[in-house]
């Protein structure tokens, strides 16, 4: 296993995509879950700046932050390339998936806590900004990197699962297969794949992970003076 471990959550979508990669590579590895209401020595020994998942561990040397994991796992286990090979191309898909974590991820969580009014529609609009941006980038293509999943793919995988969830608990529509026809094709073929799909925590309990954060954060702002 070469002292691989993977300090997660099932319903982090910035652990999944580790999970993902580790799959594709054909990595084994241990899967440690963490509470975070509860945070655990590991998580503190491994993590101690963030405190925060996913963690990768490879020789009980500490990785963080899942887009710099999905770069190491890269470099060091060769089969199955996720970044593409050209030097222009591999900045133009760690553009992006910067920009959808940045934008799309924490853009479509506004959309979702914001109250209902001129607050919601306005985040709802800025995420429908980005994910406009996302829709041009997959036009033509079977997956963003290409015919083969990925990089970008594992970035942007939590999109058709995840955000899905977030309308559902946040009373909206976000991609929808008239405005974003490209990118809800990926999306629908992307978490068909086997290795994808066996990864993905169960929808009904990823909507009562949000509902509960949903009224934990509106009773924090009730309680507001």
């Amino acid at each position: 296993m070469e002292g691989v471990k993977l300090v997660a959550t099932t319903q982090s979508l910035f652990c999944t995509r580790i999970e993902w990669a580790l799959k594709l590579k054909g990595v084994e590895y241990e899967y440690i879950e963490e509470d975070l209401r509860n945070k655990s020595p590991i998580l503190l020994k491994y993590n101690p700046v963030h405190k925060k998942v996913p963690v990768f561990v490879h020789d009980d040397r500490a990785i963080a932050e899942s887009l710099v994991i999905l770069e190491y796992i890269d470099e060091t286990w060769k089969e199955h390339p996720l970044l593409p090979q050209d030097s222009y191309d591999r900045a133009i898909a760690r553009f992006w998936a910067k920009f959808a974590d940045e934008k799309v991820v924490f853009g479509a969580w506004r959309a979702c806590t914001a109250a209902e009014g001129e607050e919601k529609e306005k985040a709802i609009e800025s995420a429908l900004e980005s994910l406009a941006y996302l829709e041009k980038q997959i036009e033509g293509k079977k997956f963003f990197g290409g015919e083969e999943i990925g990089y970008l793919d594992l970035a942007l995988g939590w999109i058709p699962h995840w955000l899905n969830t977030m309308e559902e608990a946040g009373g909206m529509k976000l991609l929808e297969a008239e405005r974003f026809p490209s990118l809800h094709e990926w999306g629908h073929n992307f978490i068909q794949i086997p290795l994808i799909k066996e990864c993905l925590p169960p929808r009904e309990k990823l909507v009562n992970y949000l509902n509960a954060s949903l009224t934990y954060l509106r009773s924090l702002s009730a309680n507001k003076p």
